[in-house]
């Protein structure tokens, strides 16, 4: 019976032709992918802004915005970058966080996390903020009547900020709103209350600290009945009592004994 193997020459054109064809096929899909992702329908026709907007809308950032897309932001509905976008709108001031999502065919859809203003960080006007979540951000608010001003290493931020709502509430139940909260380079904790009181809290754990404030709060109506004038300035850094100065005296007191010591 006569062989029919096919000579070693034709095996490797077959293969080489098999080769090619695969080659070719791969090339013109990928040109064909290449074609169709840039082609105009893909374009981003729009984005969309959702979200909190108080501070931002749709025409603000357009006009802020639209000169850094055009040179930033490059690719079709396909290929943009989200991670891009998001990061340049969230440079915008007042933006917290962006979740930036595709809408078939040709939009974007942009959800927007404003910051929520509860206090300055540092001085009034300082042109940094804390929110909700002791972040520190740089923009100025609207109306920033009645925002305290809370100071500190920048790290500490969220520290000092849980601090201040712990004890402006035990000042707040004595009609005593707290205007300022400080953790100096050297650990310790200083107060301002709105009638420009001073208060030197010491170092401590947040418990350790509000109990020396409800140690003075708690015994103040008392001293106040005793001593007329207004308090200028409480040093909490005793460790059985506090000293009080009120216009004109200066007061030691002992709070397990109940000793009062007035000094003018």
């Amino acid at each position: 019976m006569p062989s029919t193997e096919l000579p070693l020459d034709v095996k490797l054109m077959t293969v080489l032709t098999h080769v090619l064809v695969v080659l070719f096929v791969v090339l013109s899909l990928g040109l064909f992918s290449t074609w169709l992702v840039r082609h105009p329908v893909w374009s981003v026709k729009a984005i969309s802004v959702h979200g909190d907007v108080t501070h931002q809308n749709a025409v603000a950032f357009r006009a802020q915005l639209a000169s850094q897309m055009k040179t930033r932001l490059s690719g079709s509905f396909l290929t943009v970058d989200l991670q891009q976008v998001r990061q340049l709108f969230e440079s915008v001031p007042w933006v917290r966080k962006v979740v930036v999502q595709r809408e078939f065919p040709n939009r974007l859809r942009v959800t927007l996390e404003e910051h929520q203003a509860v206090a300055w960080w540092g001085d009034t006007g300082s042109g940094q903020l804390v929110n909700t979540l002791g972040e520190v951000f740089d923009a100025s608010p609207d109306d920033s009547d009645g925002l305290p001003e809370l100071a500190g290493p920048r790290e500490k931020s969220a520290e000092v900020w849980s601090l201040y709502q712990l004890l402006g509430t035990e000042f707040a139940r004595l009609e005593m709103g707290l205007e300022r909260l400080e953790l100096t380079e050297r650990g310790t904790w200083r107060a301002q209350l709105h009638s420009g009181a001073q208060i030197e809290l010491g170092r401590g754990t947040p418990d350790e600290l509000l109990e020396r404030t409800r140690r003075f709060t708690g015994t103040l109506a008392q001293l106040t009945e005793r001593y007329a004038g207004a308090v200028q300035s409480v040093d909490l850094r005793y460790p059985n009592g506090y000293a009080l100065r009120l216009r004109g005296v200066t007061t030691v007191i002992d709070t397990p004994h109940g000793a009062t010591q007035p000094r003018r």
